[in-house]
């Protein structure tokens, strides 16, 4: 994964292939070639300005997903290196999807797949920076407003930049409740208190992974900031979610 889904995290490609390929000399592998690193890019795809710097001469492939770049869901595109082995079929039949799996493709989800990525290339120089402010005013308006609260970033320490997504914020609010939160302001907030695919009372293996206590992990909210959010958005979000905390609080 080269960006975690829930807390926003990029990971370094390169240091994990340098690791991948150490552990690899004088291995002998029955396809008779070194392993194909993959990598998810689905978060990171129209939102690292040079994702082809990030991937190329590290990874052999990457998945990038539509939906993440406002394509519709249900459309993604498997990038291959160059120097990738030819990948064997995972449906045997037509040539098409240049023979990697047969099936008549949904044209108009291609079409669209490839104009959403046209439009983050266009505007990968000013929406990096534009999203890095929202995400920066959103943490700010949240501490502010929860002064009574020690509000704390995910990933710990050093906010570096370079080593997190520019829209994703996720934060502890210790003594809230992150589920009974999104309950109190979910008419006027769309967030959530981790990642969809672990929803349904599942405890989070991203945050366990971190460290973080059980208690820890339910206080995480989730926050995010996209091409439509506006700086007013963010201080009425950022007003909701104080009033919902200051009042399961009070209770």
């Amino acid at each position: 994964m080269h960006a975690n889904n829930e807390t926003g995290a990029l990971n370094d490609l390169a240091a994990i292939a340098r690791a991948v390929r150490a552990v690899s000399v004088g291995v002998v592998f029955d396809s008779g070639a070194p392993p194909l690193l993959h990598t998810d890019a689905a978060q990171s795809a129209g939102k690292v300005p040079r994702l082809d710097e990030a991937l190329r001469g590290h990874v052999g492939a990457a998945t990038v997903v539509g939906h993440k770049m406002g394509a519709p869901k249900g459309v993604a595109a498997l990038w291959l290196d160059a120097s990738a082995p030819r990948l064997e079929p995972m449906l045997n039949g037509g040539g098409q999807e240049s023979g990697a799996r047969a099936g008549t493709e949904a044209v108009p989800m291609v079409v669209a797949l490839g104009a959403a990525a046209d439009v983050a290339l266009a505007e990968r120089e000013t929406e990096a920076p534009r999203l890095e402010r929202l995400r920066g005013l959103l943490l700010a308006e949240l501490t502010a407003a929860l002064a009574a609260i020690d509000v704390v970033p995910t990933p710990r320490g050093p906010a570096d930049p370079a080593r997190r997504l520019n829209h994703v914020l996720s934060i502890g609010l210790p003594g809230v409740d992150a589920r009974a939160l999104l309950a109190e302001v979910e008419s006027d907030v769309a967030a959530s208190a981790g990642s969809a695919c672990h929803s349904g009372g599942v405890g989070s293996p991203v945050l366990a992974a971190m460290g973080l206590s059980g208690a820890e992990a339910s206080c995480t909210l989730r926050l995010s900031v996209g091409r439509t959010t506006t700086e007013d958005d963010v201080v009425r979000a950022a007003a909701a979610l104080a009033a919902g905390a200051a009042r399961l609080l009070a209770r």
